[in-house]
């Protein structure tokens, strides 16, 4: 199988309720990074801040997942972190499993974070 050249490649391959799912993610992810540029970057589709990596996205077997997410404990972040900590899964990782609803709001909560971060470490 060739590797996604394109984010809707990548979608257009998956099952429906993990592509259901992704679009969701996807959708809060660009929401909450306004002026992203989206690419595929190690195999899954990646939101870009500028020239740096915003987050990648991916569907698995009963999850989404959202890469890297740091622990948000900078100032004002605290119940940001609280909201997050559920769902991470390894150091970076959150998954959002496809029995639940996506939940948009907090995605794009993440994403502007990160990107918020990104834009600082310019």
């Amino acid at each position: 199988m060739t590797a996604p050249a394109t984010v809707e490649e990548y979608l257009a391959a998956l099952p429906p309720e993990a592509r259901s799912a992704l679009e969701q993610v996807r959708a809060a992810v660009l929401r909450g990074m306004p002026g992203a540029t989206e690419t595929i970057r190690y195999g899954m589709p990646a939101a870009m801040v500028g020239t740096r990596h915003g987050l990648h996205y991916a569907a698995w077997k009963r999850h989404a997942a959202l890469y890297p997410v740091p622990v948000f404990d900078g100032p004002g972040e605290g119940d940001l972190e609280a909201e997050v900590a559920p769902l991470r899964s390894g150091k970076d990782a959150v998954h959002l499993a496809y029995r639940s609803p996506v939940p948009g709001d907090l995605v794009e909560r993440i994403a502007s974070a990160v990107a918020a971060r990104r834009s600082e470490e310019r």
